[in-house]
């Protein structure tokens, strides 16, 4: 089935979708797949190329979708199989990819495998999950943790044995090194793929190979009070095996079956280990999600470091990618503040590499308080007062100032943020200079600027509060500036390196300015500058 570039996924933009708070079709509270294919024409308008839905299958939702009962169904929540075909089918017909949530790692305790594994030892389903004796104290095989509060291991009583799960007991690991657990999820990928979908987004792709002789994980010397309980040892053993690259080379080789297909990696680990799950054109994941952004300082030498240090460590022919938001993290209107959300959406779309979008950010939307007696998140539940609740980074698409922001018309399944009148689509694409025109801007921008897609990044130095770089290629060169402080800052020409224009400002009012000396900057602006010809 070819439909279009192999390597599109390097020229396009990502943008991610939670499902449950996108659109609302049928008046329950819950977002579904007839809600997504009505803003279908809001994406398109918006200029992104490929939708990353969060999972959408037969689920208990203990953890809200990353708990599946059955890997080739959609749960009734979101609609039918007729509905998911018909996104498939309005998404391509809008010149949009559409990438699903492949959750290898584990299973919901209520899949039929799981019944079959925990009815009895000698089942032939025993293996595809992870079973140990007790301790010869008769308490847990190892000190592994569970990354939602306590042990990793859950005592069956009726076969005297413990069984692993890295999330929620709920959420038993499948044994990855049993053949037919792998042949079995990858037919689950051609399942899919054979209906259209255009790649996976793996998640937790480097937790699927555990130790062989599940040792003792070391404890975590850096570990701070308040921190989440897991974070006391370190998954050395747990996860980020050597084994798994050749797992997922296997997975590569069941995309490769079909045309133009891509395999993303949702891999948290430090840059030097992140980079190993690259691939080449017929091994790894084209794309192990960097999230470098999501945690850092926020100011302009430790943002320049990151990407320094990126750019370095990434394997010959590797593409980058980068992320500023997700289902799992603070927004990044809150973790940056407003004043700094525009420079950090022209960040997203400037750098070199394909860039993901997380729903709502090019709203503006930010964290939401979500009450104690409003708290659905198990990770919340399970580990309270520190701050780990990500429903904050989950509530409802702001549609309008309509009831419910026009996501529904029934209460939403979580609180709406205080100023949804204000920040929402509509009243923000009627504003010219509104954060949600900036990204369309930007969008068109690096649409028709190919420096922006395919140009190489070269930092420029710089000092205080000011990040910038080119990009150049054949076509030329783009300058990038932006000032993460909240005071002016200038910009020597010879920094620049020559004359220039504005082509666009995060302000949204300086656009066709020469700039034939200094660059001055005002807080929290950023500015593309060019093009600029080379002779």
């Amino acid at each position: 089935m070819d439909q279009g570039d192999r390597d599109w996924w390097r020229n396009g933009i990502f943008y991610q979708i939670y499902p449950r708070s996108f659109g609302d079709s049928d008046g329950d509270g819950v977002g579904d797949l007839r809600g997504i294919i009505a803003r279908l024409p809001y994406l398109t308008r918006l200029g992104v190329d490929a939708v990353w839905l969060s999972p959408i299958f037969p689920s208990p939702m203990a953890d809200f979708g990353y708990d599946i009962s059955d890997y080739t169904g959609i749960d009734p929540l979101f609609g039918t199989m007729e509905d998911f075909d018909d996104l498939v089918a309005a998404a391509h017909d809008a010149g949009l990819k559409l990438i699903l949530d492949l959750v290898p790692n584990h299973t919901s305790d209520q899949h039929p495998w799981f019944t079959e594994a925990k009815s009895s030892r000698e089942n032939p389903k025993r293996d595809w999950y992870i079973w140990r004796d007790p301790a010869p104290d008769g308490g847990v095989p190892n000190n592994w943790l569970s990354e939602f509060g306590g042990s990793a291991w859950a005592y069956d009583e009726a076969s005297s044995q413990y069984y692993y799960h890295a999330f929620l007991a709920q959420q038993p690991d499948l044994n990855w090194r049993n053949r037919d657990v792998r042949q079995a999820i990858y037919d689950v990928m051609r399942f899919w793929l054979a209906k259209g979908v255009d790649g996976f987004r793996v998640d937790v792709i480097w937790h699927l190979i555990k130790d062989a002789d599940f040792r003792d994980n070391p404890p975590n010397p850096h570990y701070r009070e308040g921190r989440p309980p897991h974070e006391k040892i370190l998954t050395q053993y747990s996860t980020d095996q050597p084994e798994v690259h050749a797992v997922i080379t296997e997975m590569r080789h069941v995309t490769e079956e079909f045309d133009n297909r891509v395999l993303i990696g949702e891999v948290y680990l430090p840059l030097h280990r992140l980079v190993a799950y690259y691939g080449n054109d017929l091994s790894g994941a084209q794309m192990p999600f960097n999230f470098a952004l999501l945690s850092t300082l926020w100011s302009a030498r430790s943002v320049e470091t990151i990407i320094a240090d990126y750019e370095k460590a990434l394997p010959s022919g590797a593409w980058p990618n980068w992320v500023l938001g997700n289902h799992d993290r603070p927004r990044v209107a809150s973790r940056v503040g407003p004043a700094q959300a525009p420079v950090a959406a022209m960040l997203l779309l400037t750098l070199r590499g394909t860039p993901t979008l997380y729903y709502g950010d090019e709203i503006g939307m930010r964290q939401v308080p979500i009450a104690p007696d409003q708290v659905r998140d198990p990770f919340e539940r399970n580990v309270p007062g520190i701050g780990v609740g990500r429903d904050g980074c989950r509530t409802p698409m702001q549609w309008s100032a309509e009831p419910n922001a026009g996501f529904s018309s029934a209460r939403p399944w979580l609180p709406l943020a205080h100023d949804f009148a204000r920040d929402n689509v509509a009243s923000l694409e009627a504003d010219g200079a509104s954060i949600l025109n900036l990204y369309k801007a930007m969008i068109a921008l690096r649409r028709g600027l190919p420096q922006l897609v395919h140009g190489s990044y070269e930092p420029v130095a710089a000092q205080g509060d000011v990040l910038l770089y080119r990009r150049r290629s054949a076509e030329g060169v783009a300058v990038v500036a932006l000032n993460f402080g909240a005071q002016p800052a200038t910009i020597t020409s010879s920094a620049i390196g020559f004359s220039n224009e504005v082509l666009l400002s995060t302000l949204m009012d300086r656009q066709g300015e020469k700039i034939e000396g200094a660059l001055d900057l005002r807080a929290n602006e950023g500015v593309i500058l060019g093009p600029h010809q080379e002779d």
